[in-house]
Order: C-alpha cells, then sequence, then structure tokens
C-alpha cells in the first residue's frame, strides 16, 4: 500500500493503529497461555492460529510489491526466454508485470535462489498474463506456508497451544505473508520440517527439507552447523544423504536452467548489505545517532560472527541454539525488513529460549511501523 506524494495518510494511521492493537492483543494473549500449566495441545488455539494467518486474503496486496517482483523475474525466463541471473526486469519494459514490481529490482538480476526460482518459473506458466492470479497465487502459498508453520510448531513444542500462538496469533506475519505472498515463509516452513522429521527419526528426509530451505534463501546455511554439531554431541543419528541429493538435483536442474550463473546470485545480495541500509535495520538506525555508517554496519557485522562463534560453542556443548541465531542475525543486519521476522519467531515458538523468545516478541514490535507509508 504505497503511498503517493499528498496521498491523504489517514488510512495508513488507521492502519497501524489497529495493527498495534493487535500486537498488544496477541503479546497479551501469550501472557496468559503461558501462565497455563497443561500442556496439551488446544484446538481451538490451532484454529484461531491458522485463521488469523489465513485472513488477509481477503483484501488486497499489502505494504510490498515483492510477489509481483518475483513473478518479474520468472517471465524474463518463461516469457522471454532469457536468464533471470544474466538479464534485468529493465530489459523488458513492456513486460505485464514490469511496472507492478519494486522500482529498486529493475536493474539488477535475481537475488533469489535456484529451487525458488525454478518454482516460480512454474507459477509464471501457471498464471500466464494474469495480474489478480499472480498476486493471488503467491500470497496464497505464502499463508499456506504460515498454517504449516503453526502445525509444525504446535507438533514440535512440549507446549503446543502456546506454540501455536507464538507463531500463528503474530499479526506482523499474517499481514506481510497472507497480505505481502513473500517467499520466506516458504523457507521457514521446510526449516521447520526438517526439525520435525529428525525428530520423528527420519534424518534422510530431513537432510532433503533442509535441502529445500536452502535452495529457496541462503539463510538455513546458517543454522545447518549448529544443528549437526548438536546431533554429534547428543548422539542423534545424521543422515547426510538427503541433503547431498537434495542440493546435486536442484544444482543439476538450476545448472542445466541458468548455466553456473545462479551462483551469481549471492552477487547483487552481497551488494545490497553492503551498499544499501534498510532504513529500519538496527546499524542504520545507530548510525543515523552520529556514527558513521560505515563503522556502524562493519561493528554490527563482526559482533556478528563474535556471537555466531559463540552460538557455535553451544551447539558443541549439546545446544542448537537457531532462533537466537536468527534473532542476532536480524539485529546485525543492514538489510531488514519487517516479514523477516519469519526468520526467528517459528524457531523461538519451539526452543525453550526465553533470551530468543523475547528477542523475537521485540524484533515484532519494532518492525510494524516499517513498510507502513506515514
Amino acid at each position: 500500500m504505497p503511498e503517493h506524494e499528498g496521498e491523504d495518510s489517514s488510512w495508513a494511521w488507521l492502519y497501524l493503529g489497529a495493527i498495534v492493537a493487535a500486537f498488544v492483543v496477541y503479546v497479551a494473549g501469550l501472557y496468559l497461555l503461558g501462565r497455563r500449566s497443561g500442556a496439551g495441545p488446544h484446538r481451538a488455539v490451532i484454529v484461531l492460529a491458522c485463521a488469523i494467518q489465513l485472513l488477509p486474503l481477503a483484501g488486497p496486496v499489502l505494504l510490498s510489491t515483492d510477489v509481483y517482483t518475483y513473478w518479474d523475474y520468472a517471465r524474463i525466463s518463461v516469457a522471454h526466454g532469457d536468464n533471470p541471473y544474466v538479464d534485468v526486469p529493465s530489459d523488458y519494459p513492456d513486460d505485464v508485470a514490469f511496472p507492478l514490481m519494486g522500482s529498486y529490482w529493475h536493474d539488477t538480476t535475481s537475488v533469489y535462489g535456484p529451487g525458488f526460482t525454478l518454482a516460480s518459473e512454474v507459477h509464471a506458466t501457471a498464471v500466464g498474463d494474469s495480474v489478480d492470479a499472480a498476486a493471488w497465487a503467491y500470497r496464497g502459498l505464502a499463508a499456506a506456508a504460515m498454517v504449516v508453520l503453526v502445525l509444525l510448531a504446535a507438533r514440535l513444542s512440549p507446549r503446543p497451544a502456546f506454540a501455536a500462538a507464538f507463531v500463528g496469533w503474530n499479526p506482523l506475519l499474517a499481514i506481510h505473508f497472507a497480505g505481502g505472498g513473500h517467499n520466506d515463509a516458504w523457507m521457514m516452513a521446510f526449516v521447520l520440517a526438517a526439525l520435525a522429521l529428525a525428530a520423528s527419526g527420519r534424518p534422510f528426509l530431513a537432510g532433503l527439507s533442509w535441502a529445500a530451505a536452502i535452495v529457496i534463501k541462503w539463510v538455513p546455511l546458517l543454522f545447518l552447523p549448529l544443528r549437526l554439531l548438536e546431533a554429534r554431541r547428543v548422539g542423534r543419528r545424521i543422515d547426510h544423504r538427503g541433503l547431498a541429493l537434495g542440493l546435486l538435483v536442484v544444482v543439476a536442474i538450476a545448472t542445466w536452467r541458468y548455466g553456473l550463473e545462479w551462483i551469481g546470485a549471492v552477487g547483487p545480495l552481497t551488494r545490497n548489505l553492503a551498499e544499501d541500509r534498510a532504513s529500519y535495520a538496527i546499524p542504520s538506525r545507530i548510525a543515523g545517532l552520529g556514527l558513521p555508517e560505515g563503522a556502524a554496519t562493519l561493528g554490527f557485522a563482526l559482533a556478528f560472527v563474535l556471537a555466531y562463534a559463540w552460538l557455535l560453542r553451544e551447539a558443541w556443548r549439546g545446544r542448537a541454539r537457531l532462533a537466537l541465531t536468527a534473532g542476532l542475525l536480524l539485529v546485525c543486519t543492514s538489510w531488514l525488513v519487517p516479514w523477516y521476522a519469519v526468520w526467528a519467531v517459528p524457531l523461538a515458538a519451539v526452543e525453550e529460549d526465553r533470551t530468543a523468545r523475547v528477542l523475537a516478541l521485540a524484533l515484532s514490535a519494532y518492525l510494524l511501523r516499517d513498510a507502513v507509508p506515514i
């Protein structure tokens, strides 16, 4: 819901007031659930969580144009026969998706993993030239991924109702996934599926799920070493074949489809982190207080490296703190947008880590204002 110059912002203020109120109710609900002694599942909590995550599908695309950016990159290949890792959207200014996508990405090649790019081609083929179908499909898939996250959180946690509410009652996630259609929910659904499969004694399938998460976005590469160290310490069975097979299949298909250029997706992403800063990124906020921006970015990057070394040590001792890893990454990154909260929230729901939960909630609250056109 972009705001144009001179446009009345009353609706944006109304939205902000509503989502802040919803977040207060969400936190109050978590507090009340947290005080309950029973650990059994509560279907009403889970049903309500799923309903909240599906509700924004009743409205328009909200607060982001990423669904059209995904669509445009896929159409570079599907509609124009070229390579989204080589060619840029501005090469096809007459494409139906081009005027709808974010202008920031007009001259940037795709930053997404090859698994997501291949899936987005299936989407682009299915929806054709339909703008409405393109947006609805991505939003529906993101909302479905959030429902999966709710159910997996309930399954993984010793307190299913609390975990389901922690994920599913979060209004920030509902707005940006059912409302915005972002692919981060896909990635995290595969991460939690990997945890659930490992917990149920199916390490091969867990490896496949890790591979699926990694080829959507690179973030799970930070989680995997922690899980492997923890597994070795506690004696949990590891099967590397699933991970290797999943990565090999996607890499082979992506290389056949895009050549080795798909590896270059890391390039635009690194450039974003080095040259551009999202306004709500913590390093940018600190730089706004008078510290040179480069120094702030470098300082937070070094802080995360040190924190990650400590987290590796914690994992070696038998505790992989994935939720805290995600939360600290969000604090330290120079590219922070509100839907990235999903990196931390589902993991915080299933891990008994009070620090990670407080950090996930604090980040969610902090990001409520981001992307609102006021």
